[in-house]
């Protein structure tokens, strides 16, 4: 998440690694906006590119094939996406041969149309089309533009090695889930990923094994909703009412799958993401505490503090079944963690509404927050049936307040941690001085320290000394 814990807007292009593969002469490159699901496929599309004879590459101007993989979730994503085509643009026109692809969210929203609005796109490839991509290719070299946006029921890409691009060599993440069914009255992510559909267990450890074996020493299991991970066979969520007794007595729950990731890789730090408050068991967070090597963080996505709001959204909770989880976690887990997703003026949000938001706020005080306005998205139910009547000052003044309020709590939750040991995992030197080491404690709280013997993937005792509003600083225990 980087330094900075309250977080107005999630970063957006994401700087990746380069993988080259020995006899590839081909150049790709990619750039990843959006979600840790958009940068885990970016990696997926990597390796199946590799297979096409594709070496990745940081220089725009050398890339044979650029591709930038897109989310739709806020207005401004797509904005930026479109400004980074002007880029693309810019480049081939000194590159007329290199070829230009949109992937992701905002390409299976927009489909066939990014071809008419953006002339410099090549291929439009939706989130559960990336095993057709070297057909795909093979149509444009043909002089014939390519689509291919059909959402699958089955597709998980279990079968598929990322390329680990997106890494520092010590921590790495593993898609669990894709799709989603919850269908938030805002959000654009069931119409551009699809229905809920869980990946083999056996295929995920499978994963986590080669990681470990490549000397990774942290792992986070990935899904749009990873509380909904249901493994009996394969198939969508929604049918696993009509699966065989059989097999709904064999059935792989997500606390079942942390568990067995924990105890069989007991030197190895995990962390999930993202929890929907409906569907977290008391299952779930009875396994973290069971488990040292499971991080004592969630991020636990609110969205209002508002049960009237809350059912426009159709978020399928109220604001008292939230406090009643926010309590039990506090009970099982006391050092745990927590952060919010939170939209200011959703639509028809009164000053009642976003008052029940920030005493939620005080309620919790989460450590970490990512805050929004809402921004309506094109084909969403919200967009369809409701009326974005909250004024952007109104929305502005709101979202201020809140920031400003999750800036307070998130200082207050680093102090709790002076005077205190803290086990971190080494990811790096400091951005701001190479004589001092980063890392992330168990919270999910970034750790500055000075550098001893110590190497990166090390996992160390440091004693907190002080903090900033967002980091904590100590030395060696």
């Amino acid at each position: 998440m980087g330094s900075e814990k309250v977080i107005e807007e999630k970063k957006q292009g994401q700087a990746l690694l380069t993988d080259h593969k020995q006899g590839n002469h081909k150049k790709l490159f990619i750039e990843s906006y959006g979600c840790q699901m958009n940068l885990n496929d970016t990696e997926i599309v990597a390796s199946i590119l590799s297979e096409e004879g594709y070496n990745t590459t940081h220089l725009l101007e050398e890339a044979d094939l650029v591709l930038v993989n897109t989310c739709s979730i806020r207005e401004k994503a797509e904005q930026t996406v479109r400004k980074r085509l002007e880029k693309y643009n810019a480049v081939k026109k000194i590159n007329p041969a290199m070829k230009v692809g949109v992937l992701g969210c905002m390409a299976e929203r927009l489909k066939s149309k990014f071809l008419e609005e953006e002339k410099i796109v090549d291929l439009v490839v939706g989130p559960d089309a990336y095993k057709d991509l070297p057909n795909l290719l093979a149509e444009v070299s043909a002089g014939r533009d390519a689509v291919n946006v059909i959402l699958s029921k089955e597709e998980t890409y279990g079968d598929i090695s990322p390329v680990r691009l997106n890494s520092n060599g010590v921590s790495a993440f593993v898609s669990i889930t894709r799709g989603c069914d919850n269908m938030c009255t805002f959000c654009v992510v069931p119409f551009t990923r699809g229905r809920e559909r869980s990946r083999d267990p056996k295929s995920i450890l499978e994963e986590v094994r080669d990681l470990v074996a490549k000397n990774y020493k942290e792992i986070t299991l990935l899904g749009q909703n990873v509380d909904s991970y249901l493994w009996y066979g394969g198939g969508l969520k929604k049918d696993f009412k009509n699966a065989s007794e059989i097999a709904k007595a064999t059935a792989v729950d997500f606390a079942q799958l942390l568990d067995l990731a924990a105890t069989e890789f007991q030197k190895t730090r995990f962390r999930f993401s993202t929890s929907n408050p409906q569907d977290m068991s008391l299952d779930v967070i009875h396994t973290m505490a069971k488990h040292e090597n499971i991080c004592k963080y969630i991020h636990l996505p609110v969205q209002s503090g508002s049960t009237t709001v809350l059912e426009r959204m159709n978020r399928q909770h109220t604001r008292e079944e939230y406090m009643e989880l926010i309590d039990n976690i506090k009970k099982i887990l006391p050092e745990c963690s927590l952060s919010q997703d939170m939209i200011a003026g959703f639509c028809g949000e009164t000053e009642e509404e976003h008052q029940d938001t920030l005493s939620l706020m005080e309620y919790v005080q989460y450590d970490f927050g990512f805050m929004f306005a809402y921004s309506e998205r094109p084909g969403t139910p919200a967009e369809k049936r409701m009326e974005d009547d909250v004024q952007l000052a109104v929305k502005k003044r709101r979202l201020n307040e809140i920031i400003q309020l999750q800036r307070e709590h998130g200082a207050y939750r680093m102090e709790q941690f002076i005077g205190k040991n803290v086990e971190v995992l080494i990811e790096g030197t400091s951005k701001k001085s190479d004589a001092h080491w980063k890392g992330r404690n168990s919270q999910n709280a970034m750790v500055i320290f000075p550098k001893g013997d110590e190497q990166i993937g090390d996992f160390v005792d440091i004693l907190v000394e002080d903090c900033t509003s967002a980091t904590l600083l100590g030395k060696r225990a």
